[in-house]
C-alpha cells in the first residue's frame, strides 16, 4: 500500500507541478525567457515528484510521464500514470491481449501470436529494409528484432539483459555494414544480426554527451565502405557519426562461438555535431532524393531544418523554417515537397 501521510495534498502539489511545467514549456516554445532558478527540467521534476510520493514511484514511469507532457502540451494526463497505471483500457481488451500476446494485425487479418516484447514494454521504432525484405523493430526496454518477409519467423537480441536502465529511443539499418543500429539515452548500439546460432555480436558506443532521442541512416551512393548515422538529442543538437567495419572488426568476430558484447569508446569515432534547435530534436531523416537531411523540434523558433548534410560540419547558415508550437514529425512526399506536422 502507498504510504504517504497526506496523499490528497501530495496530489494537489503534483498537479501544480504539472501545470507549472506545461506553462513553462509553452513559454519556451513562444520564445519567452524563463529564470534559471524557476525553470523545471527533468531532474527537478523527478526530485519533486519523488519527494511527494517517495520510493513508490519508479524513475522510468516519471520519465515517461515527463516526456508525454513535453511532447504534447495538450495531452490528457492522470496522476496514476506516474505509478505505472494507465487509463482508458477496458478489462476485456486487457484480458484478450494477455491471452493472445498480439503484436499487430496484417491487412489480410493474419495474426502473430508470439510476443516479441512483454506487456509492459512498447515498440519505439520500426524500419522496413526493402532490399533485404525484412523489418527491424526496437522496444523501449531493449529488444531488437528482425522479422522476415513473411512475418512468421524472427530473431531478436535482448539488449536489456546487459543495460537494464537504458531506454532505446529509435533504430535503423546500416546498408553498408549490414547491421542494425539503435540509440539509447547515452549510447549507440550496433548489432551484427548476421551472427548465427548462439552468436550475437553487439557493440556499445559510449558515452554520448547528451540524451539521444532519434536516429536514422544516411544513404549516399559514394559512401561504399562506411555508414553515416544521424542522431538528434535532448539539447537541440544533431550529430553525424561515421562508422566503418574496421571500428568493429566484424570479420574477426564472425569466427567466435559465443555472444560478444563489446563496449567501444565514443572518442575513437568521428562524430560531428551542431546545435540547430533550442529544444528536443524529436526526429531526424535523410532524404536522398533531395540530398538533404531534415530535423525537427518542439522549438517554435527553430522548428524545422532542411539542408545539405555538410552544414553540420561547416557551420554556415542553415535553411530553417518556423512553425508555431514546433514540429513533431515530417515526411517527404515526392516532387520536392515535405509535409510537417505541428506540435
Amino acid at each position: 500500500a502507498l504510504e504517504v501521510p497526506d496523499f490528497n495534498n501530495a496530489l494537489k502539489q503534483f498537479q501544480k507541478l504539472v501545470e507549472k511545467t506545461v506553462t513553462q514549456k509553452t513559454k519556451q516554445r513562444l520564445g519567452l525567457y524563463i529564470e534559471d532558478d524557476d525553470k523545471i527540467d527533468y531532474d527537478k521534476f523527478y526530485k519533486t515528484t519523488w519527494t511527494l510520493f517517495g520510493p513508490e514511484v519508479k524513475e522510468h514511469n516519471i520519465k515517461a510521464f515527463f516526456r508525454k507532457i513535453c511532447n504534447n502540451l495538450d495531452a490528457r494526463t492522470e496522476w496514476c500514470e506516474i505509478f505505472g497505471y494507465f487509463i482508458g483500457e477496458s478489462e476485456a481488451m486487457s484480458s484478450q491481449l494477455k491471452e493472445e500476446k498480439t503484436i499487430f494485425l496484417l491487412s489480410e487479418k493474419q495474426q502473430i501470436t508470439h510476443a516479441v516484447v512483454k506487456r509492459q514494454d512498447v515498440i519505439k521504432g520500426i524500419v522496413k529494409v526493402p532490399h533485404l525484405d525484412f523489418t527491424v523493430t526496437s522496444s523501449q526496454k531493449g529488444v531488437l528484432t528482425i522479422f522476415n518477409n513473411q512475418r512468421k519467423s524472427f530473431f531478436s537480441y535482448p539488449f536489456y539483459f546487459h543495460q537494464d536502465t537504458a531506454w532505446i529511443t529509435g533504430c535503423d539499418f546500416l546498408p553498408q555494414l549490414k547491421c542494425v543500429v539503435a540509440v539509447t539515452e547515452r549510447t549507440v548500439i550496433v548489432w551484427d544480426y548476421k551472427s548465427k546460432g548462439s552468436q550475437n555480436n553487439c557493440f556499445i558506443i559510449k558515452p554520448m554527451e547528451n540524451g539521444l532521442l532519434c536516429v536514422c541512416t544516411v544513404t549516399m551512393s559514394d559512401h561504399l565502405a562506411k555508414d553515416n548515422i544521424l542522431m538528434g538529442d535532448d539539447k537541440g543538437y544533431v550529430h553525424l557519426l561515421t562508422v566503418t567495419s574496421d571500428h568493429f572488426g566484424l570479420k574477426q568476430c564472425k569466427g567466435k562461438k559465443e555472444s560478444q558484447l563489446q563496449v567501444l569508446d565514443s572518442k575513437s569515432f568521428n562524430i560531428v555535431k551542431r546545435k540547430l534547435h533550442d529544444d528536443w530534436v524529436v526526429k531526424v531523416k535523410y532524404i536522398s532524393d533531395l540530398n538533404c537531411f531534415g530535423s525537427c523540434s518542439s522549438d517554435s523558433i527553430h522548428s524545422f531544418v532542411l539542408d545539405d548534410i555538410k552544414r553540420l560540419e561547416d557551420n554556415l547558415p542553415v535553411k530553417e523554417f518556423s512553425v508555431p508550437r514546433g514540429v513533431n514529425a515530417f515526411t517527404y512526399c515526392g516532387k520536392e515537397k515535405v509535409i510537417v506536422t505541428g506540435g
